[in-house]
């Protein structure tokens, strides 16, 4: 990790500095790094994008006028192709390309050639502030506050991206669904916030018990909980939902247990999206419905399809 590089909830800050200058190209490079951020540079359009699909480039300093592919060209495939990368435009004095032309193109900002230090600072560091702020934002809206799991909308988004990830890349996904049994029982017992603590014990073991940075757990509503295991076999991710339920009985919340329905998910291109997520959904919600439904504290693998 290279000393004094930027860094914004966990996040190395990556600009990409594209001008066919190679003089102004190194001199910009340095200045960046100056601030302490990671940079890389390219020599036109054509090579910052090769340099966008290997790297996750957060802003983009671009010239306007270069060989082969100019800025504005450049701005318009970022916005079409990498929307969460932002895109600052630079121009001579000489040259056409305005403030409102460049900002109506997609850019968050524009700097005038030859670069003041102490403005392109402030702009890359506004620049980062507001993409900070606007993570933070996310995070927030995908979130459930209780359990720090991902919430029923994200589950909506992950799971389209996961299941058709799977079938463009050939491997099995599966979704589990999570009922506390007798949770309204034990609410009514202990309380409010006593159940508050279960929901949160499930919440940790199912980020315990699951794979960091390839799975995905949710707070699907109420007392139930979903996972997403992605490239896993039907073996893994039965043992992975049986470990959950063997942490939730080791928890001792006396009088509740765990009933998890399963199912692998599978891309059906005779249906619209919307019909395929609904009949997965329903698959799995039934297969946990038979696992309360044959004694509860077990889980139930659902082998159809849509």
């Amino acid at each position: 990790m290279k000393f004094g590089m930027k860094f914004t909830d966990n996040h190395t800050v990556k600009i990409l500095v594209v001008d066919d200058d190679p003089l102004v190209l190194e001199a910009l490079g340095l200045l960046v790094e100056s601030f302490g951020y990671q940079c890389f540079t390219a020599a036109n359009g054509l090579e910052a994008i090769e340099k966008l699909k290997e790297d996750a480039i957060d802003i983009v300093v671009t010239d306007v006028v270069m060989p082969e592919m100019g800025g504005l060209q450049l701005l318009a495939y970022i916005k079409e192709n990498y929307p969460n990368t932002d895109v600052i435009v630079a121009t001579g004095y000489t040259e056409k390309a305005g403030y409102a032309e460049v900002i109506r193109s997609g850019a968050i900002d524009f700097i005038k050639k030859p670069f003041e230090r102490d403005e392109l600072e402030a702009k890359l560091n506004r620049a980062e502030r507001e993409r900070s702020m606007i993570r933070k934002l996310e995070k927030l809206s995908l979130c459930d506050s209780l359990t720090g799991l991902y919430n029923r909308r994200s589950f909506d988004i992950k799971l389209a991206e996961e299941v058709q990830r799977a079938h463009r890349q050939d491997f099995q996904v599966y979704l589990a669904l999570i009922d506390v049994d007798n949770f309204k029982g034990y609410n009514d017992t202990y309380g409010h916030p006593a159940g508050d603590r279960v929901l949160s014990a499930v919440g940790m073991i199912l980020n315990d018990c699951t794979r960091h940075n390839v799975d995905f757990t949710f707070r699907y509503g109420g007392d139930e909980f979903a996972a997403i295991l992605t490239q896993t076999s039907e073996e893994q991710a039965v043992k992975i939902m049986e470990r959950v339920l063997h942490s939730f009985q080791q928890a001792g919340f006396s009088g509740t247990t765990l009933s998890i329905g399963l199912v692998c998910c599978r891309r059906d291109e005779t249906l619209t999206w919307p019909e395929n997520a609904a009949c997965m959904i329903d698959r799995v919600d039934k297969a946990l419905y038979r696992a309360k439904s044959e004694g509860k504290n077990r889980v139930m693998l659902d082998v159809g399809g849509c």
